[in-house]
């Protein structure tokens, strides 16, 4: 019977007709943002199995042997603050953070309306926390490389009055819109939840005759924001120029209340608000809770433990072009972007369904290999990006937030392409487990000086639902008359490369800073994907450091453009690029 109703949300969750007591959800086609569905119908079932359990014995068998107990899951302590005709709040009504009644004192000063207007306060979760350390650095006045920009067009003014309506209802629905943060005084910054929180609106004026109305719009908004003042959330509204009766909205949320993921449910209810569906919505859900897991859900000796074996011995990080610095703030960054081979894409699906292992598995791997030949180095260090979702408890899917968080993966080039590939499987579900560890835990575990970064380049792999997420897709996430003009994500690391699965294809998009190239990054990429499905199709025992990165034009293009115009030495920045010519790590034998 358990089995049974197992294999019912499996074939529900995957979208298919049926699926056997054997089968494996990621075979068939599971991946991150499935797997939390999954998880949580499972639990909403009676089954409250741990990701962990998913990812030892991801098969219906499996999974209805372990579901008992909720193992895995932490129930938040409950928010102690009254829901109404507060006018002191004490320590005890605060049951997620440490603070005395001077402490409290100083937090409610800060809040527009005081204790009353105060809903909630807890600390940060560890990608907060590390999103907070880069606003400091960047300072009043300097650009912010976490306040992300979105830039919409509207056929009319009622239209985006609707949208700026339905966005006011959405930040009200819930808590982390609502939040502004208190540092200043205290033993740690905390997240401070308002009752109610205008979203400030400022409408301005464009002169006529620019030809980039949306970069004009950005120039007035400015590129900072206070993290005091709930919510941070903004937006700045122009009629576009030239144009009779079309408007253009400059959306500006600060990284701490979103990632991409969060993105998508925030603009699925703005559109639901916008076409009379909002009292459809589900009921919110608390970030407080995700923050409860987070912090509690895992002893620390536990991440660093792991830590400390993936990275302990790892004593120099690895430098693609010689890129040093992953404190930027995203000025300068050059973008690039490379649709997938229709035909390559088919071969990536096909291959990863035939050994059993995700998209994302082969991606990253191919990753690894390009950043060998980048960085000159066997042995190499890249950032990935984690759903965040995995282990957040019930209604992680349609909970907006910051839940993403970036943490480490290593890989030794020197290992046959299949050998690469399950260690790569191996290591990323070990990530899950691990995935609301603080970056900063698992640089302190490696043999990296803390004063140089553990990795300088990123990988986003991510399963893209957004439509119109370039400029020109047509309405944004389905509402009628509005389109994104311009958005632009986040990173303030030097080398960035994201892959967005559009579950028929792939699209590569490189960020990077000079000398770093991002279309050659993408070639590069591309190619090196080709590469790997090739030889694991035909001989699985080549050699992970033996594929190609660079195609015969990419090599042309190296050989004789680079050379000619000095704009990077071949054998200096990349002295990788040409397969075998891979440095040896500082200490592999000679």
């Amino acid at each position: 019977m358990a089995e049974e109703l197992v294999c019912q949300v499996f074939a529900d969750v995957l979208g298919v007709e049926r699926v056997g007591v054997e089968d494996n959800f990621f075979e068939l086609g599971g991946h991150s943002l499935l797997a939390v569905s999954l998880v949580q119908r499972l639990r909403e079932q009676g089954f409250g199995v741990s990701v962990r359990a998913l990812l030892v014995a991801p098969t219906p068998a499996g999974l209805a042997a372990a579901g008992a107990g909720g193992e895995g899951v932490v129930q938040a302590p409950a928010n102690g603050i009254p829901e109404q005709g507060v006018e002191v709040i004490t320590p005890a009504m605060l049951p997620l953070v440490e603070l005395t009644a001077e402490e409290i004192d100083l937090v409610c000063e800060s809040v527009e309306g005081g204790a009353a207007n105060i809903a909630d306060v807890y600390p940060l979760a560890p990608l907060q926390e590390g999103i907070f350390f880069h606003h400091l650095l960047a300072g009043p006045g300097e650009a912010d490389v976490y306040l992300v920009p979105m830039v919409l067009g509207f056929d009319s003014r009622e239209r985006l009055d609707g949208f700026l309506a339905a966005l006011q209802r959405v930040v009200d629905r819930h808590d982390i819109y609502r939040t502004g943060l208190v540092w200043e005084g205290l033993p740690e910054p905390v997240q401070v939840v308002a009752r109610r929180a205008v979203v400030p609106v400022t409408e301005v004026t464009l002169q006529e005759g620019g030809d980039n109305p949306a970069a004009a719009l950005l120039s007035v908004a400015g590129e900072w924001m206070d993290l005091r003042r709930a919510p941070l959330v903004r937006v700045h509204v122009a009629a576009e120029p030239g144009i009779p009766g079309r408007w253009m909205a400059l959306v500006q949320a600060h990284h701490l209340l979103q990632d991409h993921a969060a993105l998508e449910v925030v603009l699925g209810e703005v559109a639901a608000f916008m076409t009379g569906d909002g009292d459809r919505l589900p009921e919110p859900l608390p970030f407080r809770d995700f923050v409860a897991q987070a912090r509690l859900g895992m002893p620390r000796a536990e991440h660093e433990e792991f830590f400390a074996e993936l990275l302990g011995d790892v004593t120099e990080p690895t430098l693609p072009f010689g890129l040093a610095d992953a404190r930027g703030d995203g000025s300068g960054v050059q973008r690039a972007r490379l649709a997938v081979d229709d035909l390559l894409a088919y071969r990536v699906r096909e291959r990863a369904h035939g050994l059993g292992v995700s998209p994302a598995t082969l991606f990253h791997v191919a990753w690894a290999r390009v950043l060998a030949s980048l960085a000159g180095r066997t042995d190499v260090v890249f950032g990935t990006v984690l759903l965040g979702r995995m282990n957040a408890g019930m209604g992680a899917d349609r909970i907006p937030g910051p839940f993403m968080n970036t943490l480490p993966v290593r890989v030794h080039v020197d290992k046959d392409v299949i050998g690469a590939v399950r260690a790569m499987q191996a290591q990323l579900s070990g990530l899950l487990v691990h995935e609301h560890a603080p970056l900063a835990l698992a640089q302190k575990a490696s043999g990296v000086p803390a004063s140089a970064p553990l990795f300088t380049s990123l990988l986003n792999y991510r399963h893209t639902q957004l439509s119109g997420e370039h400029p020109g897709d047509g309405d944004l996430n389905g509402i009628d008359g509005v389109t994104m003009l311009y958005g632009r994500g986040v990173t303030n690391y030097p080398l960035a490369l994201a892959v967005d699965d559009t579950g028929t294809g792939f699209r590569l998009t490189a960020d990077a800073l000079q000398p770093a190239d991002p279309e050659l990054v993408c070639g590069l990429m591309h190619t090196a994907v080709g590469s790997l499905v090739e030889a694991l199709e035909s001989a699985p025992g080549t050699g992970l450091r033996g594929l190609e990165v660079l195609s015969e034009g990419e090599r042309g293009r190296v050989l004789v453009g680079w050379n000619e115009s000095g704009v990077v030495g071949v054998s200096g920045v990349v002295p990788g690029l040409f397969g075998e010519q891979v440095a040896r790590t500082p200490d592999a034998p000679a």
